[in-house]
C-alpha cells in the first residue's frame, strides 16, 4: 500500500494553502505507517468528523467514516468504539466544534477514557461560517460576531482535558508535518482517550501564523499530572506577546478504558428489560 492509496478522487475545496492540507497529509502518513508496521489493518480505521472546515477531511481520506453533527464527533466516536472495540477510531473536530457545541462531550470523554484518538483542528475561529469567535479566540478578536472585538477570555482546552482526566494530551503545529505525524501515530496507538490540539491558523479569517512560529518550543512527555497542567497553563490561547507555546506530548498514562469497565462484547446479547439490570449485567465485577 502506498500514500497515494490513502487519498480519494473527491475534489478538495479547502482554501489554497490552508493548513488543513498538512493535517490531512499527516493523518494519511500516520495511518499508512501504522498499517505498514502491522499495528492495524487499513480496514480497521474509522474516521469521524463534526461540521466545519475540518469536517471535509471525511471526503479526502480513504478510510471508513461517519459524518457527525456539529459538536457531536466525540459521542459518535465513543459509540463506534464501544460497538466494535477492534476498530481504530479517529475523531476529527474543530475548535468551535469541540470546545463550543461539543464542550460537555469533550470533558466527559476525557473523564471516561474511551479508546479513540481526537484530533482538533484549532484555528481559533469559526472559519466555515466566515469568522465568528470560538472559545479559543483571543480577547479583542474582531470577527463577524464581534465587530467591536471579542469581550470574552479564552479557555485553555489542554489544561481542561488534563484536569478532566484525559490519559493522553498533546499539542502540535499543522506546519510541522514530521512531529505532527509522529504524535498522531502515538495518539492512535495509545490505549484510551488520546487528545491532540492542532494549531492551524486560518489564512483567510484569522492568520496568527507568525505569532505561533516565534513562540513555539518542544517539550518532553510527563508522567506527573500536576507538572503537565503547569506546563499547559503557560499559554492561555491569547496572543500575549510575552507568552511561549509548548508543543509535543504533555502527558500520558495507562488506565482502564471505558470499554474495559464494561463487557461491551455482550451488549447485543442482553435482554433489555431494565436499564438497571442491563448495567448490572455488563459491569465488570
Amino acid at each position: 500500500m502506498k500514500l497515494k492509496n490513502m487519498g480519494t478522487p473527491v475534489a478538495n475545496t479547502w482554501c489554497p494553502a490552508c493548513p488543513n492540507f498538512l493535517i490531512l497529509s499527516s493523518a494519511k502518513k500516520a495511518i499508512l505507517e501504522l498499517v505498514t508496521e502491522k499495528h492495524a489493518k487499513h480496514n480497521d480505521f474509522v474516521g469521524v468528523t463534526g461540521i466545519g472546515c475540518h469536517g471535509k477531511i471525511y471526503d479526502y481520506i480513504n478510510i471508513g467514516g461517519f459524518y457527525g453533527l456539529h459538536g457531536r464527533a466525540i459521542p459518535a466516536a465513543t459509540g463506534i468504539v464501544l460497538g466494535n472495540p477492534n476498530l481504530k477510531v479517529i475523531a476529527f473536530a474543530g475548535d468551535g466544534d469541540a470546545y463550543a457545541e461539543g464542550i460537555s462531550h469533550f470533558i466527559n470523554s476525557a473523564r471516561m477514557n474511551p479508546n479513540y484518538a481526537l484530533f482538533v483542528h484549532n484555528n481559533k475561529v469559526f472559519a466555515l461560517t466566515t469568522g465568528q469567535i470560538t472559545p479559543t479566540s483571543e480577547k479583542g478578536y474582531k470577527g463577524k460576531s464581534t465587530p467591536d472585538g471579542n469581550p470574552f477570555p479564552t479557555i485553555n482546552p489542554l489544561a481542561l482535558a488534563l484536569q478532566a482526566g484525559a490519559s493522553f494530551v498533546a499539542r502540535e503545529y499543522a506546519l510541522d508535518i514530521k512531529n505532527l505525524t509522529a504524535t498522531m501515530k502515538a495518539a492512535i496507538k495509545h490505549k484510551g482517550f488520546a487528545y491532540v490540539d492542532i494549531i492551524q491558523p486560518c489564512l483567510t479569517f484569522h492568520n496568527f501564523s507568525d505569532y505561533v512560529k516565534d513562540k513555539m518550543y518542544r517539550i518532553k512527555p510527563s508522567k506527573n499530572l500536576e507538572s503537565a497542567i503547569k506546563t499547559a497553563s503557560t499559554w492561555d490561547y491569547s496572543l500575549n506577546p510575552k507568552a511561549k507555546i509548548p508543543v509535543g506530548i504533555f502527558y500520558k498514562e495507562n488506565r482502564p478504558t471505558l470499554g474495559e469497565m464494561f463487557d461491551t462484547k455482550a451488549w447485543h446479547k442482553v435482554k433489555r428489560t431494565s436499564n438497571l439490570k442491563l448495567w448490572d449485567t455488563l459491569r465488570v465485577k
